[in-house]
């Protein structure tokens, strides 16, 4: 019995010490290895997904994406049955808990230190599995950032990890996540960096970079080494055409802000209307031109590839490229569990494409692949105004230099063309302001998030219970360097000596104290001190119930001096 106690005094040691270097908003090698970790196990959550997906695809369409092979019946019925099957999930979760995807994972990262609820992540497991396997244009990665963000931050909390680092953990688990969906590693840390955190430290990009590798590595012993985008093979693009790549940038940039604000419009036209009736009304929609037009379900990426392949004429594209855009627009706007990013790069492509066909007598050869790609990174950067991630992409699935030089005139051509001349904002922050989910933080409140308390609390302290005002202020006297805590009637105050001149002021000061555990951050701190702006707080060990540390209010303020400088 005593080495069984002494083994899990050491483990909480060591724990603790973990703790203690997670709280320095510093890169460590302690943050390195659990990010790695919080990578590794979002990766087999999302391969778990996948799998569950591509399963069901073979099993009910005898291959990925092809609806082609139902029946003219089944394709209509197909969407109806998925929603019934997500309401009857949402329904077992508790409606209150069907806040979904992308927008819902920033306003949590930004708000809750990256904390996901379990049930929200039920209702996006299955819905998504549902959503996907049943013809709705949207895209994989939005349940891929939610159950990869959940699983990170799990592993924090289990361990009761400072929440500062809980933040960065959920950053690890969705750069995962897109890495283990797209098998993008690079792209996934940028999109994690510029679209979900905005903010850009080494200390969180280090670990976040390490969790994409690994989240990229595990998709690859999988799933293969190949990407479902390797067919956008990159071909030079002739300088005489790169004059036309911006007016392509600045087409692409209208269709994008027009995309973005139809969506929108549809949000709110469908506001009255309740989850259900909504999802409905989706089904209705995706079935009906599914029926008549089987190419226009889903967003999988091989039936791109196999259009591409056959060479087809304008009116096909055409008329794909505005099915999708419809579906696309309904689906997401509608609340169908899915993603926006994946509808986004399909119907970026086909736009690339239809936009290649005035100058296609003069191509020097086969250019639609390379279309294809500039034509998504262009769409990607104008919807969700990340033009970074969208560069990143183009660069990492074309695998060539020569692919920067056009990519970076048609993502800044679409970009500035939808953010200036278009007045358009990323369909991420449209959603997260039309449901009121708050996103941003004061700059104070940025900066002390990022540092845990453990990493600037006083840990010398000295606690009396019920004693006189004159054996305390003896104390103080004796050791004026020490905190002193004294316990009156159960409410705890922080006593220090009152270096006023006035011979009439009280000679010890007394300031109220406020309880936060181990885990909190000096953002926590800063809030609950900045009413009165005197006072301390008192922190509470997450092993036990004693106090391990106290932070005042002095040295919060003179943290935030220090930073300035």
């Amino acid at each position: 019995m005593l080495v069984f106690a002494n083994l899990k005094s050491e483990n909480v040691m060591s724990l603790q010490s973990l703790r203690q270097a997670l709280s320095h908003p510093s890169t460590s090698v302690q943050l390195c290895l659990i990010g790695l970790a919080g990578g590794l196990i979002a990766a087999f959550v999302i391969i778990s997904f996948r799998l569950t997906l591509t399963l069901l695809h073979v099993f009910f369409l005898d291959g990925i994406g092809n609806y082609a092979s139902l029946s003219d019946v089944y394709r209509l019925a197909l969407p109806f049955v998925a929603v019934t099957l997500i309401i009857g999930v949402a329904k077992l979760t508790g409606f209150e808990h069907y806040r979904l995807g992308i927008p819902f994972v920033i306003h949590r990262v930004k708000q809750f230190y990256g904390h996901i609820p379990l049930r929200t992540t039920i209702n996006q497991f299955f819905g998504g599995i549902f959503a996907l396997a049943s013809g709705f244009v949207v895209g994989k990665e939005g349940p891929t950032v939610h159950l990869a963000a959940w699983a990170s931050h799990y592993v924090g909390r289990w361990l009761k990890l400072p929440f500062n680092s809980l933040r960065i953990l959920a950053g690890c688990g969705i750069a995962a996540g897109i890495a283990a969906a797209f098998n993008t590693p690079f792209a996934a840390v940028i999109f994690v960096m510029e679209v979900v955190l905005r903010e850009y430290k080494v200390h969180i990009f280090v670990p976040i970079m390490l969790s994409a590798a690994c989240g990229s590595v595990i998709t690859r012993l999988v799933f293969g080494d190949v990407s479902e985008l390797a067919f956008l093979n990159f071909a030079p693009v002739p300088p005489t055409q790169l004059p036309y790549l911006v007016l392509m940038g600045i087409c692409i940039g209208i269709v994008a802000a027009l995309f973005n604000k139809q969506l929108m419009n549809i949000m709110r036209w469908f506001t009255p209307m309740n989850m259900i009736g909504r999802l409905y009304v989706a089904a209705a929609i995706t079935g009906a031109f599914g029926y008549f037009m089987p190419s226009s379900m889903g967003a999988e990426f091989i039936n791109i590839e196999l259009l591409l392949g056959t060479q087809p004429d304008i009116g096909t594209l055409l008329a794909l490229f505005a099915a999708k855009f419809v579906l696309a627009i309904v689906a997401i706007a509608l609340g169908v569990p899915g993603g926006i990013i994946g509808a986004v790069m399909v119907i970026g492509m086909l736009l690339g494409v239809v936009l290649m066909q005035p100058i296609s007598t003069l191509m020097p050869g086969d250019m639609t692949s390379t279309y294809a790609l500039l034509g998504m990174a262009g769409f990607l950067a104008a919807v969700l105004h990340a033009p970074m991630a969208a560069l990143s992409a183009a660069m990492e699935l074309a695998a060539s230099s020569q692919a920067v030089l056009p990519a970076m005139i048609v993502i800044v051509s679409a970009y500035v063309t939808a953010k200036q001349m278009c007045n358009n904002k990323s369909i991420f922050i449209q959603q997260l302001d039309f449901q009121e989910l708050p996103y941003t933080r004061t700059a104070i409140r940025d900066m002390l998030q990022q540092t845990g308390v453990m990493a600037m609390m006083k840990r010398e302290l000295t606690v009396m219970r019920d004693v006189s005002d004159d054996v305390l202020y003896d104390y103080l006297q004796t050791h004026p360097e020490h905190t002193l805590i004294h316990y009156a009637a159960d409410n705890a105050h922080i006593v220090e000596l009152n270096v006023s001149l006035n011979a009439n002021d009280n000679p010890l000061m007394m300031h109220d104290t406020v309880l936060l555990s181990e885990q909190h951050t000096l953002a926590d701190v800063h809030e609950a001190l900045q009413t009165r702006r005197q006072g301390a707080v008192l922190i509470q060990s997450v092993e036990h119930d004693d106090i391990s540390g106290v932070i005042t209010w002095n040295m919060v303020h003179n943290y935030l001096l220090k930073q300035r400088h």
